[in-house]
């Protein structure tokens, strides 16, 4: 029987992740055991290649590695953003990661809950944050801490791009849960689904039904400014 496909809450379907364990440093590998100052063994994690693709670099194995957002790969959603994820094919399995460029009006999904914590740092530019039903305004180095089960969205504001970095956790009973209800005030700001729902796919329907089927695309020179 096929597992359910999962999706995160920008509506992405997401591939399946592999059971917790078998995470890195839970199997003894010898090729790449050292041995600790008492006789421990221990793993030494390798570094993931980087892949490059058309679009920028991206990263499919597993280990540590180093990655400049200039040189990765992005996506652009249109009203829903551009972001960079540093994940290629297969998805970090304990914290999802991305920076996000909002233009003034572009939200970086659809109002929603779920069960997972995340956290979002302002670096650049403003935004205005839609919690709870309550609205407030975002600077440079405003961060808006969500613990999970709380109603959000953010929304590009002010007169230029924003920019800020966007952290999830993730993993077997911490992830998912995610609902779409209603909004009264993020549909002021087209953030908000017509009628509640669980399904990302239902949620994002209209949002995504000009753009094209693939989103990836090269970073953009001004996306990442030094100005905040």
């Amino acid at each position: 029987m096929s597992k359910p496909i999962a999706f995160d809450e920008r509506g992405n379907a997401l591939r399946t992740e592999r059971d917790p364990s078998q995470a890195l440093g839970e199997e003894f590998n010898p090729c790449t055991a050292r041995l600790g100052r008492r006789g421990q063994t221990f793993e030494v994690i390798p570094e993931a290649p980087l892949r490059v693709t058309k679009n920028g670099l991206v990263v499919d194995g597993e280990g540590w590695f180093i990655a400049n957002a200039r040189e990765s790969r992005w996506k652009d959603e249109g009203p829903l953003g551009s972001y960079c994820t540093f994940e290629g094919k297969r998805r970090f399995p304990q914290l999802g990661i991305n920076i996000s460029v909002l233009e003034p009006g572009q939200a970086m999904g659809m109002y929603h809950r779920e069960n997972a914590q995340e956290g979002f740092l302002v670096l650049v530019g403003e935004c205005l944050l839609i919690v709870e039903e309550q609205e407030r305004r975002l600077r440079a180095w405003d961060f808006f801490h969500c613990p999970g089960g709380t109603r959000h969205i953010i929304v590009g504001a002010g007169e230029e791009a924003a920019v800020l970095v966007a952290v999830g956790a993730r993993g077997r009973g911490i992830g998912g849960g995610i609902v779409y209800p209603v909004s009264e005030a993020a549909v002021r700001h087209g953030a908000s689904v017509e009628r509640e729902t669980t399904s990302p796919a239902e949620a994002y329907e209209k949002v995504r039904a000009d753009l094209p089927r693939s989103t990836f695309v090269k970073y953009r020179p001004g996306w990442l400014t030094a100005k905040s």
